[in-house]
């Protein structure tokens, strides 16, 4: 950790993903098993990108001023298959953040069992506020630098945080118009040019699938569990949508501004009104509290409400070590990371030292990617398979990653150690890939 610090000063998100990866691989490379990866110094070798591009993004408001964003790509890795990964356009996007998601991606990507290398990318554009023609505009400039660098057998982006359905129309349509070819290079595309059916849905339902794969292995259920998420786009939204449709009663929901506590749950027809809120008028959570009759707390997240379950689905580092400490008080049994790397490093090791159920996002948060390779499959094949089948391959794959994680995560008296099953199963793979593939 020492020699990644010094290599990569001032990124304190891209350290904190590498640590947790390190401590349960550099245990292992110590062992008879880990002395090849060892020796050839494939752990130092994951950390650094194959390329990283950043670029000038210029682009012109509705009232003719100039406005100047910068723009991203971390190609982490693709000794399993393309480099395959989300763009993010939010204000806080830098280098480390997307050189960590990036790495993260690496290993999620392995997870899923197809064929798929890790990226990330995007910029600190804020599609806030911005009319759709002001996000058009945005997204074509960027669209026209990083083209260079992308391809349906190169590197294959997805949407993010403030890259929805809107975004990826507008990014695939400057692709088309560069390329002059119609190919799948991106996914989340709208199902009228070649998305696929549940891939919207497919982040938030696989946590829920996940979390209920590790229920099960405790000889337990989600049926009757209270749950509390955070965020309320697009991995909350259908996170909530799952928990109800499986029996469970979800009690919040939350936003930059604050959380709602609805102990009543949050219904099929509240949750419809809240995508319309999100998703179409681009409100604030604090007007669910004042349409259903329900508390909202300014300025607050929602970890020290009372629950069975708890689903982070907001953004990065969002529960803290107080946070964890105030679910566990409150009888919470699991957390299931829906946002990528939620939990800091002292609320995860507090879940694993009270052995509480905790999955980390590579793996519970991977039905996303995992969907997204189905898309790249249909468009290859030239398919589209129906609700049912997407969502039946999305349940197989999350059961797989579950029972990788089982595999190398079982530790004494046969508790299983998800953070360290799934480190050590994503490793793996990319490991074995990069020895047979030589000097990489």
């Amino acid at each position: 950790m020492t020699w990644v610090k010094q290599r990569n000063p001032n990124e304190p998100e891209f350290v904190q993903a590498v640590e947790e990866v390190a401590e349960v691989i550099v245990p292992f490379l110590q062992t008879d098993a880990g002395k090849a990866y060892r020796d050839a110094k494939i752990l130092e070798r994951v950390t650094e990108a194959d390329r990283i591009f950043m670029f000038r993004v210029p682009w012109m408001d509705d009232q003719g001023n100039y406005q100047i964003n910068r723009g991203y790509r971390v190609q982490m890795n693709n000794a399993i298959g393309p480099y395959k990964g989300g763009l993010r356009f939010h204000p806080s996007v830098n280098l480390s953040v997307l050189k960590f998601l990036a790495f993260e991606q690496v290993f999620k990507n392995s997870l899923t069992t197809l064929p798929l290398g890790g990226g990330k990318g995007g910029s600190d554009f804020d599609p806030k506020g911005k009319s759709d023609d002001e996000v058009m505009r945005f997204c074509q400039s960027f669209m026209t630098e990083l083209a260079k660098h992308i391809g349906a057998y190169t590197d294959v982006p997805a949407g993010d945080i403030g890259v929805g359905s809107r975004e990826i129309g507008f990014l695939f349509g400057q692709y088309k118009r560069i390329k002059d070819h119609f190919m799948g290079v991106l996914t989340g595309k709208s199902l009228q040019y070649g998305g696929s059916l549940i891939r919207p849905e497919a982040t938030g339902y696989g946590n829920v699938y996940f979390s209920r794969e590790m229920l099960k292995e405790r000889g337990d259920g989600l049926e009757g569990k209270t749950c509390v998420v955070s965020g309320s786009g697009n991995v909350a939204q259908f996170t909530v949508e799952r928990l109800i449709g499986l029996g469970a009663k979800v009690v919040t929901l939350s936003d930059s501004s604050g959380f709602i506590h609805d102990p009543q749950g949050v219904t099929a027809e509240k949750l419809e009104w809240v995508m319309d809120l999100k998703n179409y008028r681009r409100g604030r959570i604090s007007e669910y509290a004042r349409e259903f009759g329900c508390d909202f707390f300014e300025g607050e997240k929602p970890w020290r409400i009372g629950c069975d379950l708890a689903y982070p689905s907001a953004t990065q580092n969002e529960l803290d070590e107080r946070d964890a400490k105030a679910l566990l008080d409150n009888g919470c049994k699991g957390v299931f990371e829906g946002a990528n790397m939620p939990c800091m490093p002292g609320a995860i090791t507090l879940f694993r030292e009270h052995r509480a159920m905790f999955a980390p996002g590579k793996a519970s948060n991977a039905g996303g990617v995992a969907t997204s390779g189905l898309e790249m499959s249909q468009n290859k094949l030239g398919l589209t398979w129906s609700r049912e089948t997407v969502d039946e391959k999305l349940r197989d794959i999350m059961s797989d990653i579950h029972d990788k994680c089982v595999e190398h995560g079982r530790v004494d008296n046969g508790y299983v150690d998800y953070v360290r099953g799934a480190n050590l199963a994503g490793f793996l793979k990319v490991a074995d890939a990069m020895l047979a593939q030589g000097l990489v």
